[in-house]
């Protein structure tokens, strides 16, 4: 391990030694880590060779953080050529597994600091190393017995209302506990470990602040475009039905929370008794004229309010597939993408990630569920409104 003496190192230590793991800590300052475990192995980055003998996985945990103010120059050197080095060596070494301990921040592409753009550079040079498995494993702000970084505004406040303060904070943003971190590397299979990424974070349906959040979105949206807006949708229902045969709503079976499925509502689009299949794999000819239009702004999508008055969709989630498209079913089951509740849009949409790339798509799924929070929710939900990412597209 490298990096232990800082806040999350310090506290992973004495929990891994005592699952029984073997530790050996590296530092620039060795003599800084010899109290951190009594019986771990303790040494400098000069001393990599011999003390990567052996060794069954790397945890580089060694950064310059996001707080730090230093220059591109001094983030490139802690965050890329630092790494770059330990990588090389593990490699060099025949070391199976090098896990690369990174950030959520490292995921946004809109965000441009020093420090993002260092994790993200990390990333690429990674992927260069060959002959070594690398694990990059995405972690949002970490908590433990204390606060660091962004939520050490918590340490200010008196220890009763810093309980309702985190749920609060950690409703709008992702977080992960110190020993979920733990508990994963415990368990993680290092001999069959894949070069997938892996986003880990505190399960959200956990936090009452966000489920009530969440909930205030999901229904205040439904309400407001049924209460609202039925003037629009009774329009729609009639163009729909005046521009070519067949019923004004559409009705197909999704695959649901927990893989149960459900039946959902859409203004028609296409052609009546157009193939069942997924948007991709149908022709351009299908879309009807009015379809067209409806399909660009995405008002084809308002009779899901009724999914979600019932329960089986949120405003954002995962887009939920049909039961035939079993590559992307089999995906997201491999992911956990199947223990939230879809969603009329999503992460995944707004980065023009459609269904016809099984693999990719439940890979922004599996990171959607890491990175929810009530601002991510907000932020997706505006780009969707402001007309960013096209949903799935036809067949040409």
């Amino acid at each position: 391990m490298t990096g232990a003496s800082g806040f999350l190192g310090a506290q992973l230590v004495p929990m891994l030694a005592a699952a029984g793991i073997d530790l050996v800590l590296v530092g620039r300052d060795p003599t800084r880590l010899k109290g951190l475990a009594g019986n771990a192995k303790c040494g400098s980055y000069e001393e990599l060779p011999e003390l990567l003998e052996g060794v069954d996985a790397v945890l580089h945990l060694a950064v310059l953080n996001n707080t730090a103010d230093a220059s591109d120059a001094e983030f490139q050197a802690a965050n890329v050529a630092l790494t770059r080095t330990v990588a090389e060596a593990a490699c060099a070494a025949k070391v199976p597994v090098f896990i690369n301990v990174s950030s959520f921040h490292a995921l946004d592409d809109g965000l441009d600091t020093a420090y993002a753009r260092s994790k993200r550079e990390t990333i690429r040079v990674l992927e260069t190393i060959n002959g070594i498995k690398i694990v990059n494993l995405f972690l949002p702000a970490v908590h433990g017995e204390h606060f660091a970084g962004k939520l050490a505004v918590l340490e200010k406040l008196p220890k009763v209302l810093r309980g309702p303060a985190f749920a609060f904070l950690s409703a709008l943003a992702p977080t992960v506990s110190v020993k979920r971190i733990a508990e994963t590397l415990v368990s993680f299979d290092f001999p069959n470990a894949s070069n997938e990424p892996m986003f880990l974070a505190d399960p959200k349906d956990e936090n009452p602040v966000y489920r009530l959040g969440r909930g205030l979105i999901d229904y205040g949206f439904a309400l407001s475009v049924i209460l609202l807006f039925w003037w629009l949708l009774a329009i729609i229902w009639v163009l729909v039905k005046a521009g070519s045969p067949g019923p004004g709503i559409f009705s197909q079976v999704r695959v649901g929370k927990g893989g149960k499925v459900f039946t959902c509502y859409k203004f028609r689009s296409m052609a009546k008794d157009t193939k069942q299949a997924g948007t991709h794999e149908v022709s351009q000819s299908a879309v009807t004229p009015i379809g067209n239009f409806i399909r660009k702004t995405k008002i084809d999508e308002l009779p899901q309010v009724w999914n979600i008055l019932k329960g089986e969709l949120s405003l954002v989630g995962p887009r939920p597939c049909l039961p035939v498209q079993t590559e992307l079913v089999h995906e997201r089951t491999k992911r956990r993408v199947l223990t939230v509740l879809p969603g009329i849009t999503g992460l995944a949409q707004i980065k023009d990630i459609d269904m016809s790339d099984p693999v990719r798509l439940a890979k922004k799924d599996a990171e959607y569920i890491a990175r929810r929070g009530l601002l991510l929710e907000l932020k997706i939900i505006l780009a969707t409104f402001t007309g960013k990412g096209r949903g799935d597209r036809v067949a040409k």
